[in-house]
């Protein structure tokens, strides 16, 4: 690597290249140095250069009297010139620093892996971030391609800096019509990626990363204004911070990102080496305030809250919360005392020694609280309380730092002595009936210089309309003003137009939702002239659907059409202190007892509570469940050729779905080219855009199958309809056309539908297809604590999966802790809530089982909002996890069933109705044909007493589009028992008038039981023409023994002529003896079917 001659050490003698290993063609003499005691002649040209860099050196020396001489003739003092001589050498001096750091600097990022071999001893603030963690990457690659791109980005800069900033500054004030940039150079110093941190599991739709960037580079920049002659410029700049770079959305479509957001977690350093008239900017004083000013610029464009968004596809959805997302929380700061100070204050020359004069500056991010100065004090105590806004999690960090105020210059009281704080973390909860709570709770906190507050409000000002014009209908110039109480904060002007876009937002603690109000001003920036107003009680906020109000309002004071678009989200602050223990007040005995087993200098921080409900993002639980029916398909193109293709055959048509890294198939039809499939798939989708339905038809052949056409479906209209139901064009293929059936179900939390759900989902469900989901079980696994160590001293390195049915998760692994914090989720498809279980395994890399839970669903069945969120502890007995787990009922909208609030019971005599406690069986849409049943029904309570033979349940319906008549037969119950042991009872069903096999369906025998359970389904194929001439009998029968073909008749449905028609439904039916004595047998059940669609029984 080349080094220039000013930038590091002399090479030593070893390092001088030999003279044979000069270059061929080189000749030797071009590496010799004259000897000036040779006889060879004099170089002239040197001679006359050393002379000539002698006169200037005097004549530099020279000017400095200047100074002196003209305040000789004009008659000022000698203080002048003293002072003035004190202002030079101080500019001299911070002037020299800056060009050693610089140096220093580019020696460092010239040969870094040289320079931390050598310098090991550094400390790691002082480390590359690569060196000091390991989770840091060294990404060299990166810094090449930064390097490669470098000059073009410089071409780039001149050009924005010419074509763009130049007009804006010459437009902003009449005294700088002249300004312009006569030279823009950002140096050969590119710059450079020190390290790469990657946060994976985070957020399954972001990547998000950490990059330390230090650019220590020669960029040169220089201005001029013409009209005064004035010139200034850049030459040399440090900067160093940690830029946190945020890919998301990610999304099913190029270029997979969404948008880019960048923000500098802290604030980065920054050292300008200034030319020109700035150089007056490098003396002592202005030189620490003109950094201090560009950095405040800096951080309110690029460091939190504040970030840069780059949207890279159009039409970007929730750009406003991606500009400026909610934050994740709040931190409620106690800065409590401190003790064991440093003396810093000194008296008669250093001889009396005093004390300080404390007080503490507590910073995150721009938010900035500086406490009240103690005087003469060693051992403070300042008793104040802050909040602050967290945003990033992981990455942010509190600074607190001491000072002794002093006249001049504070001193830093650092390297001795501890502060005592007391964190709390406050969760944002869109629940406005945790208000009255979170009120009475800050009645008794002591909170200085503020009171505590309830809620935070943060508001989205996006654009206004209709603005009124200025005097002499011109544009103005608006900006906004936002108060609550005494807080103000105002947007940036946006400049000749009525109809200004700002796309900014505003945070406010809030201390009493319901008394206060927002008052938005909107004004010309010169602030004399307002263009509208407007008031809003927050109390408007709390009654609002999740404290949300994204909408127009109407300016007053303004013009008939002057509105305001807003977005206004209100959070309350809730804190659980359910499990925490304030400690003693400092000063007390045992308040400043620090653990013996990691006693830290320098800090002294309460262990913070341990939470009690996770903190999942706001994306967790957001989840749908897209229904995919593949109904059937016709004029698909024939694919089968027999004798050489001189036969034209058919096709064997199959589908195949791909959608959200799934992939489903169907069975195939044989030798049809309008085949039907009738089947369904479900699949759990998010809300992410650009997502597509992949759907291909194959001909299914012994080698490759044939391509049968293909065709996209869009999720966008599925999600926002929820329904979509069409015949789909193949593509690539002559002919052929797809029709679906597409249904979005989105997740309730009551467990109100269960039964009706259950229900239908056993009437829509089709032979070919897998049970439906009736239930979507959200989880968020946030963490664990005292899980079991390894070999008793080392810690392990857990990951946790999850398990429902036969889908599982795994989280990430967390090296070497006992309280791994996975902040992961996941989601199951949940087809029967009551007896599934959600089975949970803590395991350690290498070192087997740590724990386990098996947690029944139909506890959530049980729970608040069908929501548990705690601590669970594992069956080792040794460790806790805290997870939520969350569980929505999928209520379909377009089954064809709706639910009613009624059920049957039946027998021989009457009939009755009464309301049904946990939901009702299906009920006829109204589009649909009728099937009526000739019974007659008797009264019954809500659970019909059995008959003497007992009961059976039944759901009888006919399926339209499959042209199938379908029956489930759900159970027994009571049934008769006339032997000394329970029968082995079974259902028979047969179609009347014929009694072949064809017709006859019976269900599985369960053995030794008076009230067994089957929930089969048998299927019929006839139209409804022949179905409604059609009687189903239904029996009872029993087994009596094995060596016996003799069936035993336990019962059957006794029916008769229909007087009443029954709505459908699931009910109970009363059996009765086919040959009770002194009679003949009865008529069987008779089902008569005229024009409808749905229809249960429950016997």
């Amino acid at each position: 690597m080349e080094r220039s001659p000013g930038e590091g050490p002399s090479p030593s003698p070893t390092d001088q290249p030999s003279a044979p290993s000069d270059p061929t063609g080189q000749p030797p003499a071009a590496h010799a140095k004259p000897d000036p005691g040779s006889g060879g002649q004099p170089a002239g040209p040197g001679a006359a250069g050393e002379a000539l860099a002698v006169l200037t050196s005097f004549g530099k020396r020279l000017l400095v009297l200047i100074p002196v001489y003209l305040a000789g003739a004009v008659g000022l003092s000698v203080g002048f010139v003293l002072f003035g001589l004190a202002l030079y050498l101080g500019w001299r001096r911070v002037r020299d620093e800056k060009e050693r750091s610089l140096r220093a600097a580019r020696q460092l990022l010239d040969d870094e892996e040289q320079l931390t071999a050598k310098t090991l001893y550094m400390s790691h603030r002082e480390l590359p971030a690569w060196v000091s963690f390991p989770d840091v990457e060294k990404a060299e690659w990166l810094n090449k391609i930064v390097a490669q791109v470098w000059p073009f980005l410089g071409q780039y800069m001149e050009k924005l800096l010419a074509e763009t900033v130049a007009p804006a500054v010459r437009g902003s004030n009449p005294h700088l019509q002249t300004f312009t940039f006569t030279r823009v150079e950002l140096g050969e110093k590119p710059l450079r990626i020190i390290g790469v941190k990657v946060h994976p599991g985070q957020r399954k739709e972001q990547i998000l990363l950490d990059l330390n960037i230090s650019y220590v580079g020669d960029v040169q920049i220089d201005v001029e204004v013409k009209k005064y002659f004035c010139k200034a410029g850049v030459k040399g700049m440090q900067l160093h911070g940690v830029l946190r770079v945020i890919l998301e959305p990610l999304i099913g479509d190029l270029p997979i990102v969404g948008a880019v957001s960048m923000f500098f977690i802290r604030r980065p350093t920054l050292d300008i080496n200034w030319t020109g008239m700035t150089n007056l900017l490098d003396i002592p004083g202005l030189s620490s305030l003109s950094d201090t000013m560009i950095m405040d610029s800096i951080a309110a464009f690029l460091v939190l809250p504040n970030r840069l968004l780059v949207p890279l596809v159009p039409d970007l959805q929730d750009v406003a919360q991606l500009r400026s997302p909610l934050p994740r929380g709040i931190i409620r700061i106690h800065l409590l005392a401190a003790r064991g100070l440093t003396s810093k204050d000194k008296y008669v020359k250093g001889l009396i020694e005093g004390k300080s004069d404390p007080y503490a500056l507590v910073r995150l991010g721009t938010q900035t609280f500086c406490s009240r100065v103690i005087d003469e004090e060693l051992n403070p105590q300042w008793g104040e309380t802050y909040e602050v806004m967290v945003h990033e999690v992981p990455g942010q960090e509190i600074e607190v730092e001491v000072f002794d105020k002093d006249p001049d210059k504070d001193d830093f009281l650092g390297g001795q002595g501890q502060v005592h704080l007391r964190l709390e973390w406050l969760s944002l909860l869109s629940d406005a009936e945790k208000l009255e709570q979170v009120l009475q709770w800050n009645q008794g906190v002591s909170s200085r210089p503020e009171p505590p507050s309830a809620a935070i409000l943060v508001v989205y000002l996006d654009r206004a309309q209709d603005l009124p014009l200025k005097k002499g209908n011109k544009e103005p110039n608006p900006m906004v003003q936002l108060s609550i109480q005494d807080v103000t904060q105002e947007s940036k002007a946006v400049y000749s137009t009525n109809c200004p876009v700002w796309e900014e937002a505003f945070r406010f603690f809030l201390q009493d939702p319901q008394s206060q109000e927002l008052d938005v001003q909107v004004k010309d920036d010169s602030r004399a002239l307002t263009l509208g107003a407007l008031t809003l009680p927050l109390a408007r906020l709390l009654t609002a659907p999740e404290l949300i109000l994204d909408q127009w309002f109407q300016l007053s004071s303004s013009g008939p059409n002057s509105r305001l678009y807003m977005k206004l989200v209100m959070r309350i602050l809730y804190l659980d202190s359910s499990e925490i223990c304030f400690p003693t007040v400092p000063g007390c005995p045992g308040a400043w007892d620090v653990d013996s087993e990691n006693p830290q200098r320098g800090s002294s921080v309460d262990a913070p509570p341990r939470p009690c409900h996770t903190t999942p993002d706001s994306q967790f639980g957001t989840e749908h469940v897209l229904r995919i029916h593949v109904l059937e398909a016709q004029d698909l193109i024939a694919k089968d050729r027999f004798l050489g293709g001189l036969v034209k055959g058919k096709s064997d048509p199959y589908v195949k779905l791909k959608l959200a890294g799934r992939s489903f198939r169907s069975h195939v039809v044989r030798e049809d080219l309008n085949p039907r499939w009738n089947e369904v798939f479900e699949v759990i989708v998010t809300s992410v855009p650009g997502q597509e339905l992949e759907v291909e038809v194959f001909d299914k052949d012994l080698d490759k199958d044939d391509f049968l056409g293909r065709c996209k479906v869009s999720l966008t209209t599925v999600l926002n309809s929820g329904f979509l139901d069409e015949w789909l064009t193949l593509e690539d293929v002559p002919s052929g056309r797809l029709h679906l059936r597409l249904e979005r179900l989105t997740p309730r939390p009551t467990a109100a539908e269960l039964e009706e759900v259950l229900q239908v989902n056993s009437l829509i469900q089709t032979q070919k297809s897998a049970e439906l989901a009736a239930a979507l079980l959200s989880i968020y696994m946030e963490r664990a604590e005292d899980l079991p160590l390894r070999k008793g001293t080392k810690h392990p390195s857990p990951y946790a999966t999850l398990t429902v049915g036969d889908t599982s998760h795994k989280t990430k692994t967390v090296s070497q802790t006992s309280a791994p914090v996975w902040d992961e989720s996941a989601s199951f498809l949940i087809r029967k809530p009551h007896t599934e279980n959600l089975e949970l395994q803590v395991r350690g890399e290498g070192t087997g089982v740590l724990g386990s839970l098996s947690l029944p669903l139909s506890e959530l069945l049980v729970a608040d909002q069908l929501c548990l969120d705690r601590w669970f502890t594992l069956n080792s007995g040794q460790g806790q996890v805290l997870l939520r787990a969350q569980l929505g009922i999928l209520v379909s909208q377009h089954s064809g069933v709706e639910a009613h609030s009624h059920s049957y019971s039946h027998s021989s005599s009457s009939l009755s109705e009464e309301p049904e406690l946990s939901g009702g069986p299906p009920h006829i849409t109204s589009s649909a044909p009728e099937l009526r049943q000739r019974l007659t029904h008797v009264d019954s309570s809500l659970e019909a007493p059995a008959g003497p033979l007992g009961q059976v349940k039944l759901t009888v319906w006919y399926y339209s589009e499959e042209r199938k008549l379908v029956s489930i037969v759900h159970g027994c119950r009571a049934l008769r028992q006339n032997g000394r042991d329970p029968p082995d009872p079974y259902v028979s069903l047969l179609l009347l008038p014929d009694k072949n096999r064809g017709t006859k369906r019976k269900t599985s025998q369960k053995k030794r039981t008076l009230s067994p359970e089957f929930n089969e389904r048998f299927e019929w194929e006839l139209p409804l023409d022949e179905a409604q001439r059609r009687k189903l009998d239904v029996s009872v029968k029993s087994n009596p023994s094995f060596m016996s073909r003799e069936r035993e008749l336990l019962g059957k449905v006794r029916g008769q002529d229909g007087r009443a028609g029954v709505r459908a439904g699931s009910c109970w039916y009363q059996g009765y003896s086919p040959c009770e004595e002194g009679s003949t047998p009865r008529d069987p059940l008779e089902v008569t079917l005229s024009p409808l669609q749905w229809f249960g029984t429950s016997m």
